[in-house]
């Protein structure tokens, strides 16, 4: 069954993370060995240069602005996500440790100027994220511009002059505070009326949010005045926002600024796939909708010279890859073309979006992804793979290894977006919180019930995966569902709300503590202890396979453990897999190669056999 699975596993992806301030080059971030790493490409098209050549991968990178002589970057150890934050020499390739090498520190920006970053720290007490200002050339000099008490702080922007930051507190998915602070006194000045400030449903959430050249104004998209994340164009001195995106009608993910103010670049997330539109920033008036190839587009930013935008572009037929777009002419260049394993990957199935109506009314959808019927003949067994977050999204990218399960083995893959998932409007986004956590679940039976009426998949032959929450929905449908299933994959699943609540990382505790339900409310407590897995184990009654990284901060690995002794206690078929040198997920490709290979061989076991 294994035979040709090694070309599915030789698949690469590149990201693109930034330009060069003067050259038309961009730094990416790719992997040609164990783990991604940056690398520098000097034109559309051209030979990849490795920058970084860690055991532990490199994901987030930054070219200094105005000089361009250096990138800012992190990295954690082990999956353990405690980054540190370094700067490279592009002229002698030294790197330098800019942090402590023990604490926390995420969302380093560079100034405007290239002079100075601003980041988040847990350095103070390992718990809340201070905000630092440092200049990268002498870290020593770090300073601390914002003592906070929360994990959810971060930097949003710089001003142009170098004085002042917007800086966000995020409390949950739907709610995050906007304040511009002076760097020089420290002083926080609340972009809302103060008085909202703790009333019930005057929270809202806030996606980008970014000054203008002059300072006098604030972009942001939001969601507080609408279902959707819209984009506003605000006054700093009244709070007077201006709607820009009125003509859009769904949510604005992304927004940047060109470097002379007058186009703004956003991304609209519309069913799942995103579209390109270039406004007027003081109008809104729609300048243009660049022709993009479908599917999914992330990290916009605009070159210097104002004229291109570059991107990382993702579809069902092709993995992520680095593009940009010139506003003027519309020519789209491909900077990289990453590689699928010599497979023809414009043989990949495409997804169809699959509706369906859940016990309650309301309707749900995913993606499916239907094998070749010529290939595949008959009634196809079907994998549902459930998302994580839990307010992320299943959205129509390129699935990977998970193509070798839809085009050799011939399974149906299906990707829910259950409520709570984002994209579909915040009152869906919660409908999953707190006592209403086994609706979720119960979208899931609507699928189950849609998949039994269609001819060309077989309802005899079902499993769910999912990672992170999505393995708690896995772990949770299996109890729900353990007739109707065959077998399930947890991967960094949560097994109990309470003992996760109080074993994951501080800093993000009362994050998860706003999506979950507070377990200090003794009736809540009661709930999440009654729905918890490890409370339903014996309801489990099919092959169970669950994977785990030990380094976990987010769902550390006794959840794991403990789950896997609640079934093999009450005699159920459990396998586990632990890796030592990872955390939230495999990042490394043997890790992630092995991983996969293992879950094929329990498919093979247990869910593609016929009954």
């Amino acid at each position: 069954m294994l035979a040709g699975a090694g070309r599915y596993l030789a698949f690469r992806t590149a990201a693109f993370l930034g330009w060069h301030p003067k050259d038309r080059a961009m730094l990416i971030n790719t992997r040609f060995a164990e783990t991604p790493q940056l690398h520098w490409v000097s034109h559309p098209g051209g030979a990849r240069r490795q920058l970084t050549f860690a055991s532990e991968p490199v994901r987030a990178g930054a070219v200094r602005p105005v000089y361009g002589d250096s990138v800012l970057f992190s990295q954690d150890t082990g999956g353990g996500e405690f980054f540190q934050l370094y700067r490279l020499d592009l002229k002698d390739g030294q790197t330098t440790l800019l942090t402590d090498g023990k604490s926390r520190h995420t969302g380093a920006r560079w100034s405007h100027t290239g002079r100075w970053i601003a980041y988040s720290s847990t350095e103070r007490n390992g718990q809340d994220t201070d905000l630092y200002v440092m200049d990268p050339t002498a870290p020593a000099g770090r300073r601390r511009v914002l003592e906070v008490k929360g994990g959810g702080w971060g930097v949003e922007d710089w001003s142009w002059d170098d004085r002042q930051l917007l800086v966000s507190e995020r409390v949950s998915i739907n709610e995050t505070w906007l304040y511009r602070l002076d760097i020089a006194s420290g002083k926080r000045e609340p972009l809302f009326d103060p008085a909202s400030r703790g009333t019930p449903g005057k929270g809202a959430a806030f996606g980008t949010a970014l000054f203008d050249r002059e300072g006098r104004h604030v972009y942001w998209t939001t969601d507080g005045r609408s279902e959707f994340h819209q984009l506003f164009r605000v006054e700093i001195a009244t709070l007077h926002a201006t709607l820009l995106s009125g003509a859009i009608p769904w949510d604005i993910e992304e927004a940047a600024l060109s470097p002379d103010g007058r186009r703004m670049a956003v991304l609209a997330n519309e069913r799942g796939s995103s579209v390109l539109y270039l406004l007027d920033p003081r109008s809104g008036g729609v300048v243009s909708r660049p022709r993009v190839p479908a599917g999914v587009v992330g990290g916009i930013l605009w070159h210097e010279s104002g004229r291109e935008l570059g991107f990382t572009l993702s579809s069902a037929r092709a993995p992520g890859d680095a593009y940009s777009l010139d506003v003027r002419s519309g020519a789209l260049s491909r900077w990289t073309e990453s590689e699928t394993g010599g497979l023809d990957a414009t043989r990949f199935a495409e997804p169809e979006l699959v509706r369906v109506k859940s016990f309650d009314g309301l309707e749900v959808s995913g993606f499916l992804y239907r094998p070749d019927p010529a290939r595949h003949p008959g009634p196809r067994p079907v994998l549902l793979s459930i998302h994580g977050g839990p307010e992320s999204q299943s959205r129509p990218v390129f699935q990977a290894r998970n193509n070798y399960l839809v085009e050799e083995l011939g399974v149906a893959l299906l990707l829910p977006n259950v409520r709570g998932s984002s994209g579909y409007g915040k009152t869906y986004l919660t409908l999953d919180d707190g006592f209403k956590r086994e609706d979720s679940v119960k979208d899931i039976g609507a699928f189950l019930d849609w998949i039994a009426k269609d001819p060309r998949l077989d309802p005899g032959r079902v499993g769910v995966m999912g990672g992170s929450y999505g393995g708690y929905m896995a772990l949770a449908c299996m109890e729900h569902y353990n007739d109707r299933l065959r077998c399930g994959i947890d991967v960094v699943g949560i097994s109990n709300f309470l003992s996760f609540l109080k074993n994951t990382q501080d800093y993000r505790r009362d994050l998860r503590r706003v999506e979950y339900g507070d377990e200090r409310d003794p009736g809540m407590a009661e709930f999440l202890q009654r729905i918890s897995p490890t409370t339903q184990a014996a309801r489990i009654r099919k092959p169970l396979f669950v994977v785990q990284g030990k380094n976990d901060p987010r769902v550390p690995v006794t959840e794991s453990e403990q789950m896997v002794k609640a079934i093999r206690d009450q005699g159920g078929t459990v396998w586990y897999l632990m890796a030592r040198d990872e955390g939230h997920g495999f990042a490394k490709k043997r890790n992630a190669d092995f991983q996969f290979l293992a879950s094929l061989l329990f498919f093979r076991e247990h869910l593609l056999k016929a009954q």
